[in-house]
């Protein structure tokens, strides 16, 4: 290799550092003039002016009328004023969960403009279904926010497995469950997005806590999904925890808990208790349990009946306190976390048991004993942590990413 290309590309890399500081400075700002940009980045004036022109036509910013023009400035000359441009892209973030996916699309700020939740047809048996299913909500979506597919920066997929750096899940369980929850997103998506992750989605539920939700301002804490499956994110001194190939919050070592026995989660495990009741013949004609078939009956019909006094539901939400203290127990034994965050689609239905656990939990750790809440993302952490990482990806290395022009960005709306 020659000498002679190295001051050229040195000086490139110069500049293309600049112009990223200059965007991070402004992506969240109102429109703003070069001066203000000189006083967060250090930058000189011609400098900043210099690259304002090329984030223009790059399309990162939008230069609006001059401070004059605009009424803001009297004397002198007028400051050229700019503003960032949301629009020009999108971002894409998606909970592919067991049985049900939501998918959103985003404008360059983090803004949802469009989003769409249905059930799955596919129970995860069949991996092109899946993947189908899937890719439709996420065109469902796109279309929905009048956006085109080439406008997409950045495709975040949440799903119930482990995932390594390459958004692979490992074939280390006994039914194959994690490759069929992830059966090949990153390349199915591959067309669909400059750049794709496919993430654990508790993950992205701790991702979003930690962001809007019970975790802001800790530096310590789990995000505990606990739906069909308990699935952990943790973050700990400020850091997501992953492990080698993804499975540092899996709980599998939840099957040799005394009291626990499996990852089943809350609402499989309501049910299933449930189910063990109307088959013993413990719930009487005149409980609110029986006023719904045994088959459609979830945990939140146990936690109201509960609250109606009924016994049997009583019983039932007592023995899913136990097991989410022993749970958490467990956890905090191991990573001494600030707080437990309870996440899932039943969230906002489990305030019984997360005070019921709460009054357990001392008897099976020693203090200091962590605080355990439910969460009020409910079931939107998982997507709103998929499209934060999405924006955080694109921050990252913004001018990596290529700006369609704006006729490939936006399309009619239906």
């Amino acid at each position: 290799m020659t000498d002679s290309p190295e001051p050229a590309n040195s000086s490139q890399l110069v500049r293309q550092a600049n112009a990223a500081a200059v965007l991070r400075s402004v992506w969240d700002t109102a429109p703003f003039t070069a001066s203000e940009v000189m006083a967060t980045t250090g930058l000189t004036r011609s400098t900043v002016l210099g690259l304002c022109d090329e984030l223009v036509a790059r399309r990162w910013i939008t230069e609006l009328e001059d401070a004059r023009t605009a009424g803001q400035y009297q004397k002198g000359r007028p400051a050229r004023r700019y503003i960032f441009n949301a629009r020009a892209a999108h971002l894409v973030g998606v909970d592919a969960g067991h049985h049900r996916v939501t998918a959103s699309v985003a404008d360059l700020r983090g803004k949802t403009v469009a989003r769409i939740a249905r059930p799955l047809r596919s129970d995860g048996h069949d991996p092109e279904a899946r993947l189908a299913d899937v890719q439709a909500a996420v065109d469902d979506a796109l279309r929905k926010a009048g956006a085109m597919e080439s406008s997409v920066l950045a495709a975040v997929i949440g799903v119930p497995a482990p995932t390594d750096t390459q958004g692979l899940s490992p074939l280390a369980d006994e039914r194959h469950f994690w490759p069929r929850m992830n059966p090949g997103f990153v390349d199915a998506f591959a067309r669909s997005a400059q750049t794709v992750v496919v993430e654990n989605d508790a993950n992205l539920a701790a991702v979003a806590e930690g962001a809007v939700g019970a975790g802001v301002g800790l530096s310590s804490f789990a995000t505990l999904l606990s739906g069909e499956r308990f699935g952990a994110g943790l973050i700990v001194d400020g850091n997501l925890l992953k492990g080698r190939f993804g499975g540092a919050g899996e709980m599998r070592l939840l099957d040799i808990v005394e009291g626990v026995g499996s990852t089943d989660g809350l609402g499989y495990v309501a049910r299933e208790l449930v189910r063990q009741a109307v088959d013993a013949g413990d719930v009487s004609a005149g409980s609110p349990l029986a006023r719904t078939a045994p088959d459609a009956l979830d945990a939140a019909d146990v936690f109201d009946a509960a609250e109606l006094g009924d016994r049997v539901a009583d019983t039932i939400l007592d023995k899913l306190a136990d097991r989410l203290a022993r749970v958490c127990a467990v956890i905090t034994a191991l990573l001494d976390v600030e707080r437990i965050i309870v996440g899932g689609a039943i969230a906002p239905a489990l305030n019984p048991v997360v005070e019921r656990a709460t009054e357990r939990l001392g008897a099976y750790i020693h203090p200091p004993v962590p605080t355990i809440v439910a969460s009020t993302l409910g079931a939107d952490s998982v997507s709103i942590g998929a499209v934060g990482r999405a924006l955080a990806t694109l921050k990252d290395h913004p001018l990596d990413f290529t700006l369609r022009p704006a006729e490939a960005t936006v399309r009619a709306r239906p």
